[in-house]
């Protein structure tokens, strides 16, 4: 099977029985397998939760050299390596291992690169528990997967602190057009660099004045530090990607300027930057905010660095958080650090049904965030100045399944009560930024204002035009946005060449 093929849907299939029959028994003959087997995941060395809590530097520390071919050595080596197909971008993670194991981290590194510009950030912030490391093969064996996350991180990270040399695909012969990737977030920045690796001449622009959407206004410094992020982006660049911020499309220029000045091909990847709210009484106190405007007041307008940056951001005794996806997470842990004495999240399902990663809940928890379930806001509270200084919730309990599948919670009578918070976060979701795709004309949208993009090669109802990642989903993973920017990626190469 093709890497290509790998990217389409509907690929993700099990070993059948009978190959799982051959290769448990492959494995009782392998003595080599069965220590593979008997070895233990390496745990992810962690800052303490009492120190970390007051300080915005990297939570996880990363593995050592020994630590990393120690992980490593438990690959199995499959026939038919689950893991692969569950990976969005399709790295070839079997290779990029097996060169760990052996010490080779720059080919490791390599390997990582030919499908993957943004390694140091995926080992980060992606959900391997739910792709790759979910059908690792050694599930089957009633084992701990390995840690392919991990290892990815430690692969980056280790060539970059030890200045490694790492030789790169060679690009594709220069092929002459011009291609306009708009947004450069994770599914931008994948595109620009597959379509510069093709040969062809390649510009970002970024609205906003610094570089890499989400990774860069959305993630906190202690899930993803400024100097990791900016390196895999300076990597983007060293493949011949032209970055233009400061530069709106829809507003400095529209898609028929770009397209009068050349550029054949466009790729639309802005993100989801519009917050959804609950429209209940008290949404307008001072307090009250989206999580995309805190996180991008502590994130892009460095808040976190107070006093020597003045990013107005309040600083308070008590922060209420709503929502229970990686977003709240973040939320409520920066508030705490920004020196919240209570820091809670209300969530309207029960902890089952959370949708943030179980390592974040669970890093969370240890700092100290207090969790409230089965609860929703139904008005927030201010004082004389119109300032929030509390919230009314409701008890909720679980009905039946919803259009998600996720059983519909339903309030309690009778179970409201008010809680005092100073500040409160909305992190309950966010659709696509209509700035720029409500202006074209002829864009088929969804219904909540996503772009409507074919899933296997994201080109939209305009020719020449795709987009990709939260503009077509809604809100995704950083991986599977790069999917998105990778299939569409293909499909430019292919129709530029049939022209």
């Amino acid at each position: 099977m093709s890497k290509d093929n790998i990217l389409e849907p509907g690929l993700k299939e099990k070993l059948s029985r009978q190959r799982e029959q051959e290769w448990r028994k492959a494995l009782r003959r392998d003595v080599s397998a069965r220590k593979r087997l008997e070895s233990r995941r390496h745990k992810m060395p962690e800052q303490p939760a009492a120190q970390r809590a007051a300080n915005f530097l990297e939570v996880n520390q990363g593995y050592s050299l020994e630590m990393a071919r120690e992980e490593a050595q438990r690959c199995l080596d499959c026939g038919d390596p689950g893991c692969v197909s569950g990976c969005p971008v399709a790295i070839d993670i079997p290779t990029f291992i097996k060169y760990i194991e052996s010490g080779e981290i720059a080919l490791a590194l390599a390997t990582l690169r030919e499908t993957n510009g943004l390694p140091a950030i995926c080992g980060r912030v992606c959900p391997q528990e739910v792709q790759c490391e979910k059908n690792c093969n050694l599930i089957k064996a009633g084992k701990e997967p390995v840690a392919i996350g991990h290892l990815e991180r430690f692969a980056a990270d280790y060539v970059r602190s030890n200045d490694q040399t790492v030789i790169e695909s060679a690009c594709g012969q220069a092929q002459g057009e011009k291609i306009a990737v708009v947004g450069s977030g994770p599914a931008g920045l994948t595109a620009a660099a597959d379509l510069a690796r093709l040969g062809y001449q390649v510009t970002v622009f970024e609205g906003l004045h610094l570089p890499g959407g989400v990774l860069t206004y959305g993630i906190p410094e202690f899930r993803l530090p400024r100097s990791i992020l900016n390196q895999e982006i300076d990597f983007i660049r060293s493949l011949g990607v032209e970055i233009k911020t400061n530069f709106l499309v829809g507003r400095t220029a529209t898609l028929t300027d770009l397209s009068q000045a050349g550029y054949r091909a466009f790729f639309i990847g802005t993100g989801a930057g519009l917050p959804s709210f609950m429209n209940v009484p008290g949404e307008n106190l001072l307090g009250v905010c989206s999580a995309n405007e805190y996180l991008t007041r502590v994130n892009l307008m460095k808040a976190f660095k107070f006093p020597e940056y003045d990013t107005p951001v309040p600083v308070v005794k008590k922060a209420a958080v709503i929502g229970g996806g990686n977003v709240a997470m973040d939320a409520v842990r920066t508030a705490l650090r920004l020196g919240a004495k209570e820091a809670v999240v209300y969530y309207r399902r029960s902890r089952v049904e959370m949708p943030a990663r179980v390592e974040e809940v669970k890093h969370a928890e240890e700092e100290g965030i207090r969790f409230n379930f089965l609860t929703a806001p139904v008005r927030y509270v201010g004082d004389d100045r119109g300032r929030l200084k509390g919230l009314v919730l409701q008890r909720l309990t679980l009905g039946e399944p919803d259009a998600s599948g996720r059983r519909r919670p339903v309030p309690v009578p009778g179970s409201e009560f008010e809680v005092e918070a100073e500040l409160a976060v909305v992190a309950i979701g966010q659709s696509p930024n209509p700035l720029l795709i409500r202006q074209v004309e002829g864009l088929k949208l969804g219904r909540w204002g996503n772009i409507e993009a074919d899933p296997v090669t994201m080109a939209t109802s305009l020719e020449g035009i795709y987009a990709g990642g939260d503009a077509v989903r809604g809100g995704a993973t950083v991986i599977l946005a790069m999917g998105d920017g990778r299939r569409a990626a293909r499909a430019i190469d292919q129709l530029l060449r049939k022209c």
